[in-house]
């Protein structure tokens, strides 16, 4: 079971400290008393292994507490981004099939009430046991969709034991570990925060939201909480590379940072390594889909600044090949999600083969792999998987356009933002699409450039032309 080796944790060491938020902790005695309560007040409410149950909670103490009550009720979570228009959470709601909502106070305006659950006016309980086969679904971790709608990946207590225990191992994790923790637990990069450090007995330390944007006082803060390790985006470590003052801030207690989610330019990891010549890089690599299949211990001496740098070797027992034919890299292995989630159900998305395709166009060098891009339009926006086809499937459906296009455009803090292409009626306007966009799409997917056009550039077979479109972008 997923919380194995946590609740081993609990049995060991129940008085050692498990959350930090802020001026807020708890031991991991503690954690495992609130999770029990949700999940007994989750049985209360009739919700059974396998189902969904949303949490409608930031990252934080609450937030893991509900997490692990929905695992021990043997229930599958689906984490929502707060940040969400309305719209986009009702779908995933009805889309996941959710049984309960868990949250703090009163119900949100957009949900169904009958739904609600606070997590505040749970009495302390014990649930009945339940039977957790190593199949059964974790997480339903919603993303980017290239169908115009969110897509939840289906992932299992097997992929996400199987990518915890490998990290932790690699990693060295043990109880005297305080790692920092700023990944929502919509991405799956919590798992590890969330599974590899408290099924370690190391202790979660939440960074707090208004020092993501202050490199200088992120440093300080890693410095005043002795943090060891950090798992995060590389644009967030470049930032703290370029700004966080670390020569003056010495950072003796990092033994690791590690990165995922979008490229890492390689002079900004450069500057960093420079200035955390005794902590260990590590780039991880690997779409929602399969957590992490492939990394790399970053090598200082390899690093050159017109280069990028390796995805490595594969990670957690997941096998690696490259399609002869495409170049596009195929994953199978441990820890790869059961599958889509769509209509209630599981729909598997490997090939006949048994593999998963990425999309991602790779090669092998010298037994390293290497990545060379998206083989389609999907971005990377920050850690975001972002597909064009979302934002141009709302903004067609707005009275006004005639058609849209959007691509990806590059951002040396973000890896990508999406840019939009558009032919308008004369009565539409682009402060009017922003304006609807706003409460469709989250903040990331916005568009951060606007081009009006008379017609939108194609190629002589009629196909979109999307390297004049992101030209006449740029320019």
């Amino acid at each position: 079971m997923l919380l194995g080796p946590f609740l081993h944790q609990c049995d060991l060491q129940p008085d050692a400290l498990a959350l930090q938020e802020q001026d807020r902790w708890i031991n991991y005695r503690q954690l495992l008393k609130h999770a029990h309560s949700i999940a007994a007040a989750l049985q209360s409410c009739g919700v059974i292994p396998g189902q969904p149950v949303a949490i409608h909670l930031d990252r934080g103490i609450a937030a893991a507490s509900a997490l692990f009550g929905v695992l021990l009720a043997g229930a599958c979570y689906v984490p929502l981004d707060l940040k969400n228009p309305p719209p986009r959470l009702s779908f995933i709601i009805a889309d996941a099939h959710v049984q309960v909502v868990l949250g703090l106070g009163v119900a949100p305006a957009w949900l169904d009430e009958s739904l609600w659950l606070d997590i505040a006016n749970y009495a302390a309980a014990i649930p009945e046991p339940v039977e957790i086969a190593a199949e059964s679904l974790a997480a339903i971790l919603y993303t980017s969709g290239s169908t115009g709608q969110p897509r939840g990946v289906a992932i299992s207590q097997r992929a996400i034991t199987a990518f915890a225990a490998w990290a932790a191992d690699l990693l060295a994790l043990s109880p005297a570990d305080r790692i920092a923790s700023s990944a929502p637990f919509f991405f799956d990069l919590s798992t590890f925060d969330l599974y590899a450090v408290l099924g370690s007995g190391g202790s979660l330390h939440f960074v707090p939201a208004g020092l993501s944007m202050a490199p200088a006082r992120l440093s300080a803060w890693l410095m005043a909480q002795n943090i060891s390790g950090w798992y995060t985006v590389p644009s967030q470590l470049a930032f703290l590379g370029y700004k966080g003052n670390l020569a003056q801030t010495p950072l003796d207690a990092l033994r690791f940072l590690v990165f995922a989610g979008e490229v890492f330019p390689t002079p900004a990891l450069i500057a960093l390594a420079a200035s955390l010549p005794q902590t260990a890089l590590y780039n991880f690599f690997g779409p929602t889909e399969t957590n992490v299949c492939c990394y790399w211990p970053v090598e200082r001496h390899r690093l050159i600044a017109d280069q990028s740098i390796p995805i490595g070797l594969p990670a957690a027992g997941c096998e690696l090949n490259v399609d002869a034919n495409t170049g596009e890299l195929l994953v199978r292995g441990p820890t790869l999600a059961s599958g889509y989630w769509r209509d209630g159900c599981v729909q598997s998305f490997l090939n006949a083969d048994g593999w998963y395709a990425t999309g991602d166009h790779a090669s092998l060098d010298q037994h390293e792999y290497r990545f060379h891009g998206r083989m389609g339009r999907m971005l990377k926006c920050s850690g975001y998987r972002v597909e064009p086809a979302e934002i141009e499937s709302a903004v067609n459906a707005m009275p006004g356009v005639k058609v849209c296009a959007v691509i990806g455009i590059d951002d040396p803090t973000a890896g990508q933002r999406p840019a939009l292409a558009v032919v308008l009626d004369a009565e539409m306007t682009i402060a009017e699409i922003r304006k609807l966009l706003s409460r469709q799409l989250p903040t990331y997917m916005q568009p951060s450039r606007y081009l009006i056009l008379e017609d939108l550039p194609l190629l002589a077979n009629g196909k979109m032309d999307y390297q004049r479109l992101r030209e006449l972008c740029e320019a």
